[in-house]
């Protein structure tokens, strides 16, 4: 029963969709006109006329209202492909679609030919410029190809298609839906960071004690800024076809985690109220987002340095921290930047506080031996800093500390810094917008 009631509803909705074309309109106005005047002057045959003019108006309504596109005989499927999926923020993806009838129909056919079609994508996929498509027409498919270049990380959805089409004597056209949407995620921008400095080659090789490896104890990886020349393996760069450089499996290299407060970021929106976005929503979205591409850059870069890397936000269920490390860029980026696509900010600062708390509480337990946490945070509530202090006993701990933009978080800001200073953390700090290069600097600085 409740299915017959949904399909019913659904049946409704088609046909309400369905409207009337110039050519419809005048048809249904003359047969209007015949049906009065043959009333008027009692001709039956041109009340005829005019109720049938009505009734093919009518029946073509009811007609396009009731046929689905993706049922019977001219039933059309709908693929789309997005490449590459995910995509990174600001970056082009190539997306093609194809309409092709079920089955080789003269019904199917002639769908395609009055058919017309309009991709629906989210305004973070189309962007300012919208999308300008190249439609290929044959006669048992339409392709179609566009591209995306989205403007913010998340993930979105693209389609359902829509599509436009009229009856066989041009009388009423319907819009209705095909195929079913597509999520594409978007991945935050990330800049390369000098993770390998001399600051960090010298904590390492403090707390492991390791010696220089040979030539016959070393494996390969991706050379990136800082390495030594000298370590550059000129055979193994000939057969990747890129830059390796010999990496010390004996070296101990340290994982690093990479604690991402989310109060930094907005609060999620339930619903859409249809009111403009103010300034201030506007300046805290591109804060947030700051936020989660400098995080998401940090443990790139470790990951490029050679460290075992995880990012971790902040949550009251800690179900997360117990992310496992991921190394090479190769492997480990995906992971990690699939980590971010869903991020958002808690919902009021009394959350924000509970999930910093358990998440510091969570990371401590897991701990691991010459484990290096790097912190993205804004002001620590004063309940929060001692457990947030306290990780700095148990191995090396760095900070960035993000000055906001709101002068009465001030105070908790300053006391963050000092506390966190006072337990052993090296702590920078830095305004919402920072370029990524210049943080990171001033965190090394610190450092040293």
């Amino acid at each position: 029963m409740a299915a017959d009631e949904s399909t019913f509803r659904q049946a409704v909705r088609r046909i309400a969709r369905v409207r009337l074309t110039p050519r419809g309109v005048s048809l249904l106005c003359t047969g209007a006109v015949l049906a009065v005047v043959g009333v008027v002057l009692s001709l039956p045959d041109v009340v005829g006329l005019g109720a049938a003019a009505a009734l093919a108006v009518g029946a073509a309504w009811i007609a396009m209202g009731l046929q689905r596109l993706d049922a019977g005989r001219g039933a059309l499927v709908v693929a789309r492909q997005i490449s590459p999926n995910p995509v990174v923020r600001g970056q082009t993806a190539d997306a093609r679609l194809l309409v092709a009838a079920r089955a080789r129909t003269g019904a199917a056919y002639e769908r395609l030919a009055r058919l017309r079609l309009s991709e629906q994508a989210a305004h973070e996929l189309a962007g300012p410029a919208g999308i300008r498509a190249t439609v290929s027409a044959h006669p048992d498919r339409v392709a179609v190809r566009y591209a995306l270049t989205p403007v913010r990380r998340g993930r979105w959805a693209l389609g359902p298609l829509l599509t436009t089409r009229t009856d066989v004597f041009g009388l009423v056209r319907t819009t209705q839906p095909l195929g079913e949407p597509t999520s594409v995620a978007v991945w935050p921008q990330t800049t390369e960071l000098p993770a390998r400095t001399r600051v960090r080659g010298d904590v390492d090789r403090a707390a492991t004690g390791a010696r220089l490896a040979s030539t016959d104890d070393s494996v390969l990886r991706e050379y990136v800024a800082g390495d030594d020349p000298r370590r550059v393996h000129w055979a193994g760069s000939a057969r990747q076809g890129r830059l390796m450089v010999r990496a010390d499996e004996s070296s101990g290299v340290r994982p690093v985690t990479v604690l991402l407060d989310r109060g930094l970021l907005p609060a999620p929106v339930e619903a859409r109220s249809g009111a403009w976005p103010t300034q201030r929503s506007v300046q805290a979205l591109e804060d947030g987002e700051w936020a989660v591409e400098l995080a998401a850059s940090i443990a790139v870069s470790f990951l490029g340095a050679g460290h075992p890397a995880r990012l971790v936000p902040t949550s009251v269920v800690t179900h997360g921290v117990t992310a496992r490390f991921v190394a090479g860029v190769t492997a480990g980026r995906p992971t990690i930047l699939d980590t971010t696509v869903d991020l958002h900010g808690h919902r009021n600062a009394s959350e924000t506080e509970r999930a910093l708390t358990a998440t510091v509480r969570s990371l401590r337990l897991a701990r691991g031996q010459g484990e290096i946490t790097v912190a993205l945070l804004g002001p620590v509530a004063a309940a929060a800093r001692h457990d947030l202090a306290s990780l700095a006993a148990e191995g090396v701990c760095w900070a960035i500390v993000v000055s906001p933009r709101s002068v009465g978080y001030g105070h908790d800001a300053a006391e963050t810094v000092t506390e966190l200073r006072t337990a052993g953390w090296r702590v920078a700090t830095c305004p919402p917008g920072t370029p990524f290069d210049r943080a990171w600097a001033l965190l090394q600085e610190r450092a040293e």
